[in-house]
């Protein structure tokens, strides 16, 4: 196997189409976390229950974003990337 290999770049492509677009959407969520923080102070310190802001709620978005894409990305890689993978090491290793 090459890096010239079509399915090498294939495999490249379907990686690249997943990753940079959901890395562009996670920052730009995490962005606008820390602007707000930052500039619409009365905004995040509204309550919405009791004690709890949404200062509170979108931080604590930021985890559950997080663990979403991890989810998302390894059905991705289960689905999409591990058998051109399998496929790819099968043929390398004969």
């Amino acid at each position: 196997m090459s890096s010239t290999d079509p399915r090498f770049i294939e495999l490249r492509g379907r990686f690249r189409r997943f990753a940079f677009p959901m890395t562009v959407l996670f920052l730009a969520w995490f962005a606008a976390y820390v602007l707000l923080s930052a500039y619409a102070r009365e905004f995040m310190a509204v309550r919405v229950f009791g004690h709890v802001n949404m200062a509170l709620l979108l931080g604590l978005g930021q985890f559950a974003s997080t663990f979403a894409i991890t989810g998302v990305y390894a059905r991705f890689a289960r689905r999409r990337l591990d058998p051109l993978v399998a496929e790819l090491r099968a043929e390398g290793t004969r």
